[in-house]
């Protein structure tokens, strides 16, 4: 059974729409192993309120920070260092989507990156970029610490408003499989989600 790892060039590129994409597409469980602030309705939350099946089991998140910054900082706030080799995936039999927070080199403590955790789990990475002034290279150094240290790429997925000359570069540069798009919409529902979710159903 194939489980991803969510990951995306930076923050708030649209990680969490995707996990919820990909979990309703594959009827998997999901999981956000670190949730650095919003408490009040997480990114787990988000998640279970947008997909539709009855399948899908929704995991507590082993570290859950008040502070919306960094993991690394967030946790040292509240006298917490996550210990990145305690975490493991949950307990299931189903596939699972695991979404990260940030980026791959965003530090979990004084040692370890995303990144680390992502090879940890040993899981194939969906990569999720955004199209803004910048994304290009934001896109491509992710892509490159991927190929460097071998974690297994599914595909990309680009979010948000359409750049064609963009994401044909980003696509013919790195080799990365593009997956379907994830357009602007108004507003996210799981009407939307579950129209999306169609178009990966057979690819994944």
């Amino acid at each position: 059974m194939k489980s991803y790892f969510i990951t995306g060039i930076g923050t708030d590129v649209g990680k969490t729409v995707a996990a919820a994409i990909l979990t309703e597409a594959l009827q998997a469980d999901y999981w956000k192993p670190v949730q650095a602030g919003g408490l009040d309705f997480t990114d787990t939350d988000t998640v279970k309120s947008l997909v539709s099946n009855t399948v899908s089991v929704f995991h507590q998140e082993a570290y859950r920070l008040k502070m919306a910054a960094s993991p690394h900082r967030a946790a040292a706030a509240e006298g917490v260092e996550i210990d990145v080799h305690g975490m493991k995936l949950p307990q299931t039999e189903n596939k699972m989507v695991v979404e990260g927070a940030g980026g791959l080199m965003v530090p979990l403590n004084k040692r370890f990156l995303m990144l680390d955790l992502v090879q940890q789990l040993g899981l194939e990475v969906v990569l999720v970029s955004r199209n803004y002034l910048g994304s290009i290279n934001h896109t491509l150094l992710t892509a490159e610490v991927l190929r460097y240290r071998k974690v297994p790429v599914a595909g990309i997925i680009f979010n948000g408003e359409e750049n064609t000359a963009s994401e044909d570069f980003i696509v013919n540069y790195t080799g990365l499989r593009k997956l379907p798009s994830i357009r602007q919409e108004a507003e996210f529902c799981k009407e939307a989600v579950a129209a999306y979710a169609q178009e990966f159903k057979s690819i994944l």
